[in-house]
């Protein structure tokens, strides 16, 4: 991909980022090694470097002065980016038009400490020469309140320290402080280090501390990838997913965030501009597939646990559509004026109101997941009788609700209705309660939950066919299709073989998939904005698979090579691609896209055995 050209103090902002980070907290950093996105102390806190979203259409005419960390070659030409291999640490080499150049590694780090992980929240930057005589200039503008405040900015003899009322980061350097005080540029003859993080006396050697961290970081990384359960093909794509999955899990509490990010547009100037550094719990049952199908155990414990946990809190009120990465349970919504949004294209919002929406697939997605819990033998934490008492509860609001408007998976917020996948959602909640019921020898329950999901589905293949269209819609005696109709055999309502399956599929292909692309619109009516302009894109992740289970396998595969050579020069997606340019567009990166590659390369590889 052809470099972008410097404007004003940052590149033009594009979803061309690489993401280091430490299951604590993250930071994005684009081709230019320069970091634009950065919350501290945790994905869901201030965005202590914040250029990402806070750019214009025109840099050239309102350069970004602030929310950034680059380190700024002279005579800038070229760059060039890639991790290394099986890491979360990443490499960026400059060059300039002399022949010098220097190299940047960057990284978060995690290692295994007296039992536990080392996982502060610190960014480490190793700067070194790698050939010439290259000059940079460090530029490091941090700033507090979602942009509103500058820093208080204080110096010692070997560090800098950007203080505001509520947060304090301190850089720690070999590097001169005079230089990097002043943005002067210096001659880089040997090994710099930087290290910056919480306001603590680093005691010792900061060249060393760095070479310790980045040693003890790609062993962790690189054990971690050893580890995978990984298929025949696609696995350098499935290493990269998989390690972007696990820097989205805040381990303290085994939350799983959507993104990194918020407020990227799903489309230019759409203002469908939503925070996502939050955890949904529809996303849940697919991550946990996800994290099975890799072998990672733990971290899917993890999260199973984050799961129940806020099954335990909707004890007193029902399950929320999505909590806070501490279980916090308000998200309130509100706008930062003060950022001007990615591109200029705002507004930026913080918080996500959806939380108080009703979404009747939310009780079955929580009983998806934790269906994991009573059949894992591996897990040392499994599923009790008790746990299943509480989860009826789930159940019974599943039936009182199943064909009861909601805002549905697509979370409208101007409007509600009976929507097909959300009611079968809940009837995966009676369905694999009737399982559980079985698996802990309750025959009754069984009975009880088996006749309630059996009951649904009837209603639901009655009021959800359109004889017209010969398909599946969305929603009850509805026309309309959607990519979510989808999952309907991904979940085990109906075989992928059944006829009704068939004809909705082909429906689909019809009308919301693009002909020259074969990438997938979520839906092609209006709903709160207007029409979709971009494809959503596990919802081709979802198609492939829908074809593979259909047995139309060959086409499958060949749609799942093409679309991952849409995936950003890292081998990461975002929530949306523009059908023409496929320009990444939405929240980066985006868990439910790296889940959806994960479980379609799981479903369309070659087995080991049939390929060696």
């Amino acid at each position: 991909m052809k470099d972008l050209e410097m404007t004003g103090s940052v590149i033009p902002n594009s979803l061309d980022l690489a993401p280091i980070g430490n299951c604590s907290f993250s930071a994005l950093v684009n081709r230019h090694g320069q970091i634009v996105w950065s919350c501290m102390p945790h994905f869901d806190g201030d965005p202590v470097f914040c250029a990402l979203v806070n750019g214009s259409e025109k840099p050239k005419d309102e350069p970004v002065e602030w929310g950034f960390w680059d380190i700024d070659l002279v005579d800038f030409e070229h760059a060039e980016q890639e991790y290394i291999e099986n890491t979360a640490v990443l490499v960026t080499r400059l060059f300039d038009a002399n022949g010098g150049g220097v190299q940047i590694t960057d990284f978060a780090p995690r290692y295994a400490h007296y039992g536990r992980y080392f996982k502060p929240t610190m960014i480490c930057r190793i700067l070194e020469p790698i050939g010439g005589t290259p000059r940079v200039k460090v530029r490091c503008r941090p700033r507090f309140n979602y942009g509103a405040t500058p820093p208080t900015v204080t110096r010692g003899g070997n560090h800098v320290r950007f203080v505001s009322a509520d947060l304090i980061v301190r850089m720690t350097t070999d590097a001169s402080i005079t230089y990097i005080r002043n943005e002067v540029p210096f001659l880089v003859d040997r090994r710099y280090t930087f290290i910056m993080g919480p306001d603590e006396s680093l005691h010792e050697n900061c060249d060393g501390a760095g070479r310790k961290y980045m040693e003890q970081t790609i062993r962790y990384w690189r054990e971690f990838s050893r580890n995978l359960a990984l298929p025949f093909e696609w696995q350098e794509e499935m290493i990269r997913s998989a390690i972007t999955l696990k820097m989205c899990t805040f381990e303290e509490t085994g939350a799983v965030i959507a993104a990194m990010t918020t407020s990227i547009p799903e489309s230019p100037h759409s203002k469908r501009n939503w925070d996502y550094r939050y955890c949904w719990l529809r996303d849940a049952a697919f991550v946990i597939n996800a994290l099975n199908r890799l072998g990672t155990t733990r971290t899917m414990e993890d999260y199973l646990r984050f799961i129940m946990n806020a099954s335990l809190m909707a004890e007193e009120k029902d399950l929320q559509p999505l909590y806070g990465i501490s279980l916090q349970e308000r998200i309130e919504e509100r706008q930062i004026p003060q950022l001007r949004g990615y591109r200029g294209m705002g507004p930026v919002r913080v918080g996500n109101q959806a939380y108080v929406q009703q979404q009747n697939d939310v009780w079955g997605s929580v009983v998806l997941a934790l269906t994991q819990a009573f059949f894992d033998k591996r897990l040392t934490r499994r599923g009790t009788v008790e746990d299943f008492r509480r989860m009826e509860k789930f159940g019974d609001s599943a039936v009182e609700n199943f064909d009861k408007p909601d805002a549905g998976i697509w979370e409208f917020r101007t409007f509600g209705r009976v929507h097909t996948f959300s009611a079968v959602m809940c009837w995966v909640a009676c369905d694999r309660l009737a399982k559980i019921a079985g698996q802990l020898s309750l025959p009754d329950r069984a009975e009880h939950w088996r006749q309630e999901a059996d009951k649904m589905r009837d209603v639901i293949l009655t009021r959800a066919w359109n004889e017209k269209k010969q398909s599946i819609v969305e929603p009850f005696e509805g026309e309309h299709l959607d990519a979510s109709l989808l999952l309907l055999h991904e979940v085990g309502f109906i075989e992928a073989t059944d006829p009704r399956f068939v004809k909705t599929v082909e429906a689909i292909e019809k009308e919301i998939i693009d002909p020259d692309t074969g990438l997938l619109y979520r839906h092609v009516y209006k709903d709160d904005h207007s029409k979709p302009e971009v494809a959503f894109t596990i919802c081709t992740f979802w198609y492939l698979d829908a074809l593979a289970a259909m047995g139309r396998v060959e086409e499958a595969r060949e749609k799942f090579e093409w679309l991952l050579a849409r995936r950003n020069h890292v081998g990461l997606l975002s929530e949306d691609m523009d059908f023409k340019t496929f320009e990444l567009w939405g929240n980066f990166p985006q868990t439910y896209s790296m889940v959806g590659l994960i479980n379609t390369a799981m479903r369309l590889s070659k087995n080991w055995n049939e390929a060696i």
